[in-house]
This record gives structure tokens, sequence and C-alpha cells, in this order.
């Protein structure tokens, strides 16, 4: 199927923008994406070690926006990765790529902190 020679479509969050159009979400805005379970994140490993995480933005009905492939920013979801934030599902095995489901790490609760005793009067 020939590629359309329309207008290209403007990703559209229908949160409020935090950044200045064309440039990159910041690794909160990245690690909050990954974070939301409405929102499978992948990462694409290449034969030649190329590495790309991205997700499927759905059509918006009420914009007429989406519907397309958003790529995230491979050096913040590395930096994510490395410091144990998001974790790698199992892998999925072509003759060129691997593809693995991105995941938010799960935190160990905090521990409880011991409640004082009664503090006696002398």
């Amino acid at each position: 199927m020939p590629l359309s020679t329309g207008h290209a479509h403007i990703p559209h969050d229908r949160r409020p923008a935090r950044q200045v159009p064309g440039t990159r979400p910041a690794a909160s805005d990245t690690a909050r994406i990954i974070s939301d379970p409405g929102t499978p994140v992948f990462v694409t490993v290449h034969a030649d070690g190329r590495r790309r995480y991205g997700y499927w933005r759905p059509l918006d009905p009420a914009t007429g926006r989406g519907s397309c492939y958003v790529a995230l920013p491979t050096d913040e979801c590395d930096s994510l990765y490395a410091a144990g934030r998001i974790t790698l599902g199992e892998p999925v095995v072509d003759p060129s790529r691997t593809t693995y489901r991105v995941r938010a790490a799960r935190t160990a609760a905090r521990a409880l902190r011991a409640v004082p005793g009664p503090v006696l009067a002398a």
C-alpha cells in the first residue's frame, strides 16, 4: 500500500503539554509514559545493536489525532533501565531483531517504621 501524500498527523496527548513542540519529552514524561498500564511500550533491539523504544498512540476521536507510532528517547530509556526503574519482558525473536515489552520496575514496599512505645513521665 503506498504511503499517503497528505499532511502528517501530529501526535496529541490529552494531558497539557509540558514541553516545547518539536523537543524531546522530559525524563519524567518518559517514565510516566512507561509506567502507564494503558500504554504498552516496547523496545526493539536490531541485529546491529541499535535500540528503539516506542509505543502506539491510539486515535483520539475528539481531535482526530493519533493512530501513530511514537518513539521514545533511547538515551533516557537506557538510563531508566540502568537505574533499575524499568524492566524488560520475555523476548520475541525475529531473524533481524528482538522485541521486549518494557514496564516500570516494581519498587519494594517501604519498611514500616517502628511505632515508639508510650513515653512515661518520670
